[in-house]
């Protein structure tokens, strides 16, 4: 699929661009079976990983820290209900290999100016019905940084997604004015950094609605979240971080990994 002037025009402009219909619904139906076999078949720790964006810092451990090259279960803060898995589906999974490697994938972040992408990390987002939690405003670079930054995000929506079940929220422009805040690991530990302790303009913030199989890529600094679902309906999302092979990864990254990222 080829990126026109336009298209990346906008995305330069706002930060986002969504693609309706990129991936065809059988393919989505096929991810979300293979994140249920992979959930079936897991063995809950008595020490369960919380994930959240908003206090990152506070909930790490050594089975979050050591996730950035295996296949891992993190739970809503209600302790029961699996928030996501990652981080490295693409690499080890057969089925999110296939998925996330495909030349059309590799032209477009590409065309968005991505040269020499990496698959850095990938995460599949369950957002249950009612307990499907908020994600607090954030740029992704946040958690992965590069030198220069060289970053993009691809949000697939596996099922639709709505204001009413959690779809995503951005902030147009946002992204020019800079990183907010970086999390920075040291060792076995990790602080989060403020750069600029200036408030989200979240009167800005304007939904993402979009339909099963579209795709909304996100530059690396683009403010986004997501609202807690409190529909009974559940809003499954895949989702990958290319960085640049021309830029440096950072040891300061959460995410390290035994073997370099890999291409498309």
């Amino acid at each position: 699929m080829s990126v026109s002037d336009d298209q990346r025009a906008r995305f330069e402009a706002d930060g986002f661009l969504v693609l309706d219909g990129f991936v065809d619904p059988v393919r989505c139906d096929r991810l979300r079976a293979r994140a249920d076999a992979l959930t079936a078949g897991f063995e809950p720790p008595a020490q369960r990983s919380i994930f959240t964006t908003d206090e990152q810092a506070r909930h790490t451990d050594d089975y979050f820290l050591d996730s950035g090259d295996q296949i891992r279960f993190f739970f809503e803060d209600d302790g029961r209900t699996i928030n996501k898995i990652g981080h490295a589906l693409h690499d080890l999974d057969p089925e999110f290999d296939a998925f996330s490697r495909t030349p059309e994938l590799a032209a477009l972040v590409t065309a968005l100016g991505v040269a020499d992408p990496r698959l850095m990390q990938s995460m599949y987002i369950f957002k249950s019905p009612f307990v499907g939690g908020e994600v607090r405003c954030h740029q992704d670079s946040t958690f992965l940084h590069t030198e220069p930054e060289a970053m993009i995000g691809l949000w697939f929506a596996l099922e639709d997604a709505r204001t009413d079940n959690g779809c995503l929220w951005a902030i147009p422009g946002a992204h020019r004015s800079g990183l907010k805040s970086r999390f920075v690991r040291e060792g076995r530990t990790t602080r989060m950094d403020v750069l600029d302790d200036t408030p989200w303009d979240t009167a800005a913030l304007v939904p993402l609605e979009v339909a099963k199989g579209a795709v909304i890529l996100l530059d690396g600094l683009c403010p986004h979240m997501s609202q807690a679902n409190r529909s009974p309906t559940s809003r499954h999302a895949y989702t990958l971080h290319v960085t640049s092979g021309r830029s440096a990864y950072p040891a300061t990254n959460w995410l390290q990994r035994g073997t370099p990222a890999r291409g498309f």
